[in-house]
């Protein structure tokens, strides 16, 4: 009987978190309020020129992030009626985290992947008990490197199932906009966006991962679409946006974070 009860209790307490889990993603996109995500950073390694950038790290470095959201929100009819602001998104900045979050599975599969969500999501649940933006709706880990000791970044991460992730930028300051590119391509995920690129070769799917699809001649393109990830220039050759001036929201993501729905 006492098995049965706890068996029971246990459900239960699984029932409501995945209810509360579900509501939550839901209310994320019904954009009739603003989201608040928190950035919360991270040294990636003991370089003098990371320690000196994070010194320097101020909430203005995102405000591209909050115009590029407003902008793209705006270009599918969403407005934030009765609030006080019309930014879909505002990010705010949070204390540095003095705790690397787990590493990723260097050989990847279902399991793999499952058992380090279960850890990252326990980490983040730890990290974010003391932290003043504790009650935030999306959080971002972002993990500064030096890019003289690590010229290619780690890949980074966005769940939608607790909506966070982690993002893996450059501690120097020519990487500021673009290292908002990367951060804003994993918001996206925690908002339930799909890649729209090959994984196999980082090249991006007509049509869903072109900014311009229908655009004549196809090439070159002017934009990369968010999920998509890089500009296509060719139908074999790509390359990287500066900054999120070069990038738009394509019709399928929109449609996947409810920018595009039955009622518009």
């Amino acid at each position: 009987m006492f098995k049965t009860i706890r068996v029971t209790i246990l459900l239960l307490i699984l029932l409501v978190v995945g209810m509360n889990t579900w509501l939550t993603q839901i209310r994320s996109t019904d954009w009739d309020a603003p989201l608040f995500v928190a950035v919360h950073p991270i040294s990636g390694d003991s370089s003098n020129k990371t320690q000196q950038y994070l010194k320097r790290l101020k909430e203005w470095h995102f405000d591209d992030i909050e115009l590029f959201l407003a902008t793209q929100a705006a270009r599918y009819g969403i407005t934030l009626y009765g609030q006080s602001s019309s930014q879909p998104v505002s990010v705010q900045l949070g204390d540095m985290v003095h705790e690397l979050p787990p590493p990723l599975p260097s050989n990847r599969n279902m399991l793999s992947s499952f058992v380090w969500s279960l850890k990252f999501r326990f980490w983040h649940w730890q990290m974010k008990r003391d932290s003043r933006l504790a009650g935030a709706d999306i959080h971002l880990y972002v993990v500064y490197h030096d890019p003289d000791l690590l010229p290619v970044l780690e890949h980074s991460v966005g769940l939608q199932k607790g909506m966070v992730g982690i993002v893996n930028a450059y501690g120097d300051r020519r990487y500021t906009n673009s290292n908002a590119v990367v951060m804003t391509h994993e918001l996206m995920h925690t908002l339930g966006a799909t890649d729209k690129y090959d994984l196999a070769t980082g090249t991006p799917i007509l049509p869903n991962g072109y900014a311009e699809p229908d655009k004549i001649p196809l090439y070159p393109q002017q934009y990369a679409e968010i999920m998509g990830g890089h500009i296509p220039m060719t139908g074999s050759s790509s390359q990287m946006p500066r900054s999120l001036a070069q990038v738009l929201v394509g019709a399928m993501t929109a449609k996947e974070i409810n920018w595009i729905t039955n009622d518009n």
